[in-house]
């Protein structure tokens, strides 16, 4: 059995990106590293996966190893593919020759060859690049507030999605609404909703917007034993509200955590990420 630990980078999803995999076959240890000058994070996750495949002869059993869900779960479990599939096609024929298994593995979590993986793509992104300019830093080295006043106003609309895993036990009693402090998901969707308003409060320097809607959506997976939170934030102003979706995921997470670790205190909050993003210079990102 050979396996494949693979992971992918990117400075400004989208912007330069790296990718690498680590192949063990037997005693041999092999590492692969490449990087692509625009690219978005989510393709140079498949693209480790492809250049790792590639490596492997016809017939070959391989595991593959990553800490990406979007690769992980679209390959294994079907998620739905809705861009990317120049990439997604390459990868289909490689695996199609293969018996291939798909492994999620926690980030950051001490996996060896999945922090070694994770430091070399983050390595390539970066190379023969000097990080992006600070922006909230004037030529003095001052901090400001990013001027945005000469940008257009426009409709702006940014979706993120994170993960809450809990216990099969305290699924059944969120499901329920048997907690005892309370029906945990109406709490956690009113905490979302609250926090992507109070946004420019948390976050330093974040812009005060005119938020139009919010929509904070959980579900349960019985599966995976989670909870699954997607926020939905709307605006029609002069930049995103990219961190008003995420702060409403990561708020409405808490919330979760916080009525449910008398009964659970193994649980835990993961992968919270921008999926999309629509209006302004850059126009629609669909990151999955």
């Amino acid at each position: 059995m050979i396996h494949i630990y693979t992971d992918g980078a990117c400075w400004g999803n989208p912007g330069p990106g790296g990718w690498a995999a680590i192949i063990l076959d037997g005693a041999r240890t092999r590492e692969l590293k490449g990087r692509q000058e625009d690219a978005t994070n989510n393709q140079m996750e498949i693209l480790a996966a492809i250049s790792g495949l590639e490596q492997t002869l016809t017939g070959s059993q391989v595991t593959v190893h990553s800490d990406s869900q979007y690769l992980v779960w679209t390959m294994s479990r079907g998620w739905k593919r809705k861009v990317n599939f120049d990439l997604w096609e390459r990868l289909d024929r490689l695996v199609a020759e293969r018996e291939v298994k798909w492994e999620w593995v926690r980030g950051h979590a001490g996996h060896p060859e999945n922090e070694r993986a994770n430091t070399l793509a983050g390595e390539m992104a970066c190379t023969n690049e000097r990080a992006p300019a600070p922006t909230h830093f004037d030529s003095e080295g001052r901090v400001r507030m990013v001027d945005v006043t000469e940008k257009a106003s426009t409709e702006r609309v940014a979706v993120a999605r994170g993960t809450v895993s809990v216990k099969p036990a305290t699924l059944e009693l969120i499901k329920r609404g048997e907690m005892a402090k309370g029906d945990v998901l109406a709490v956690a969707q009113i905490a979302g909703i609250m926090a992507a308003k109070q946004t420019p409060r948390l976050i330093p320097l974040c812009h005060p917007l005119p938020v139009t809607s919010v929509d904070v959506d959980l579900k349960l997976d019985e599966d995976l034993s989670t909870v699954d939170i997607t926020a939905t934030v709307k605006t029609t102003a002069q930049t995103g509200v990219e961190m008003e979706a995420l702060t409403a995921v990561a708020v409405a997470a808490l919330t979760i955590y916080d009525m449910c670790k008398a009964v659970d205190r193994g649980m835990r909050i993961d992968n919270i990420r921008l999926a999309r993003k629509t209006g302004g210079k850059s126009g629609e990102i669909v990151l999955e």
